[in-house]
């Protein structure tokens, strides 16, 4: 019982950090809005390191260069996205957190996230307004 507690809250909080990540692209100051990236994205955050769960796709949305998460996945989403499409974003639930970093480009996107014991890749792509 205790593996399948730590096997959900890994898979919660890589989930989560996918929903943010696809969604960010660097740092932005908070007078920066991106409005070019809003909208409805598809992440995939795939684990390279670490015992989290393989892979995982989750809905975000970026409204006015905030990141948002738009699954219901009980997890806080915080970044931005720079009018570059560089984001940087945290994802946490309850002690767990995970940091990402990447860019958008066009309807695209990838980087980097990491997480406790886990750290792995993301790619991001637009779905809708």
């Amino acid at each position: 019982m205790a593996n399948s507690h730590k096997d959900l809250r890994n898979f919660t909080i890589a989930g989560a950090l996918a929903l943010t990540l696809a969604a960010l692209g660097g740092i932005a100051s908070p007078a920066t809005s991106a409005p070019g990236y809003d909208g409805l994205w598809s992440v995939v955050i795939v684990t390279e390191q670490g015992t989290c769960d393989r892979a995982y796709r989750y809905p975000i949305r970026i409204s006015r260069g905030t990141v948002i998460n738009a699954g219901d996945s009980p997890v806080n989403i915080t970044g931005r996205v720079g009018d570059n499409g560089a984001l940087t974003v945290t994802v946490s639930h309850g002690n767990q957190r995970a940091t990402g970093s990447g860019r958008l480009s066009g309807g695209n996107g990838t980087g980097s996230w990491r997480g406790g014991e886990c750290s792995g890749t993301w790619q991001a792509e637009r779905r809708g307004a």
